[in-house]
């Protein structure tokens, strides 16, 4: 008893100065969910819990790594995975973490379209969750530099060459990035303070921007019903909830969440235990060296989809390509014509456009894995031209699809 009067003295307390029950009520027991929604809903939350795992383990590994080009490579790949106790844990958990987060940021990003869920005044939704992707791919490309081997050093090279305009010959600025002609002390120390600090600042706001854009309107469903929000939740503090299409979000929402969650971190910490080899590309175990070009550079997996469209065109093409590629998924509320909020396969064309999209986006991550030679540069031709069609032709297939 003693227990509970000393919580409820706590939080009278903290109610008073800083109005935790609205807080509360505000953000959780009346923010009102879908109930026809399924587990691919959970993404979010799957998404923030594995970011959250990210700065944890980052933390540890700050506390030994060594932002210099003459001891960054031996920091991570000795000291860290042999001398410190676990410290192999730890760059696992961070490793296979930087590359699973890209792969539920895909999933709920495609689920977003395939649902509607940035239709009808969820614009905002839409575009602070792209800005949330634009900034973690910030921040995967400038821990991708850390290590310091050849990939890191090699990706960093093509990447800042991308600056230079092509005819534009904006050589200027692509030194200005890196500090010098080519990646070296600056060129770390610079990366190294985006990745520890900036970015991580930069994506924890979004994050609460991107959160405050779910509070008004609410989310979509995936029946696309358009849903009396008020009404519903009237039912459900009446106790009738079988009538309700509503459920709060704490607890009753946050507990399906903590469920999907938990079978992802079986899923995760299996791969961290058994299989983190797919986030450890095997060039990066040799140490950086500007005299030695890998045979085939390429990106992590997460962005060889962009980096494919980039390779099958002349310089400047591929560069105008390339910088659409990267601001076109911002677009698609504008692009969308249809006034349906509804699942793809309810909506004709559109279902056939979004399939053709998620195939086209993984042929060109295969494709950017491998060698531009022979038919594999063709295809790779094929799909980038692809892309940009199915995106030219969206405006034209929503504006021509019936209203539900």
């Amino acid at each position: 008893m003693a227990h509970f009067e000393k919580a409820n003295s706590i939080n009278e307390w903290l109610d008073q100065r800083i109005g935790i029950n609205t807080i509360k009520r505000v953000m959780q027991t009346e923010y009102w969910i879908p109930k026809n929604i399924n587990f691919l809903w959970a993404m979010g939350m799957v998404l923030a819990a594995t970011f959250g795992l990210l700065l944890v383990s980052g933390i540890f590994l700050l506390m030994y790594y060594q932002p210099n080009t003459e001891l960054a490579f031996d920091s991570v790949n000795y000291t860290i995975m042999t001398e410190v106790g676990y410290g192999w844990l730890w760059r696992h958990i961070h490793g296979v973490g930087a590359s699973v987060v890209f792969l539920v940021i895909y999933i709920h990003m495609f689920t977003g379209i395939y649902y509607g869920s940035y239709k009808r005044g969820r614009e905002l939704i839409w575009i602070s969750g792209m800005l949330l992707f634009v900034l973690f791919s910030a921040e995967a490309f400038s821990g991708y530099m850390l290590p310091w081997g050849q990939m890191s050093y090699w990706a960093g090279m093509v990447i800042t060459n991308l600056f230079s305009g092509g005819s534009l010959h904006a050589d200027g600025l692509v030194e200005w990035i890196r500090g010098d002609y080519v990646p070296g002390q600056a060129f770390l120390g610079r990366f190294f303070m985006l990745h520890v600090l900036l970015m991580p600042l930069a994506i924890i706001g979004a994050i609460v921007f991107h959160f405050g854009t779910l509070r008004i309107p609410h989310v979509n469903n995936q029946d696309g019903e358009e849903i009396d929000f008020e009404e519903s939740a009237r039912l459900w503090k009446e106790g009738k909830r079988a009538e309700s299409k509503v459920i709060p979000f704490s607890p009753v929402f946050l507990s399906k969440d903590v469920f999907v969650m938990g079978v992802y971190f079986i899923l995760f910490f299996y791969l961290v235990f058994y299989h983190f080899e797919f986030a450890m590309d095997p060039v990066n175990f040799d140490p950086a060296n500007g005299l030695k070009t890998p045979t085939h550079i390429y990106p992590e997996w997460y962005f060889l989809w962009s980096y494919e469209i980039l390779r099958p065109f002349p310089t400047d093409p591929g560069l105008v390509a390339f910088g659409i590629a990267q601001v076109i998924f911002f677009l698609l509320p504008f692009l969308d014509r249809s006034p349906n909020v509804a699942p793809a396969s309810r909506r004709g064309l559109f279902n056939f456009w979004f399939w053709a999209l998620l195939i086209d986006m993984i042929v060109l991550t295969f494709m950017g894995k491998l060698p531009p030679e022979g038919i594999w540069s063709t295809i790779g031709l094929v799909a980038a031209i692809t892309f940009f069609v199915l995106w030219i032709a969206l405006p034209i297939i929503t504006k021509l699809e019936k209203k539900l």
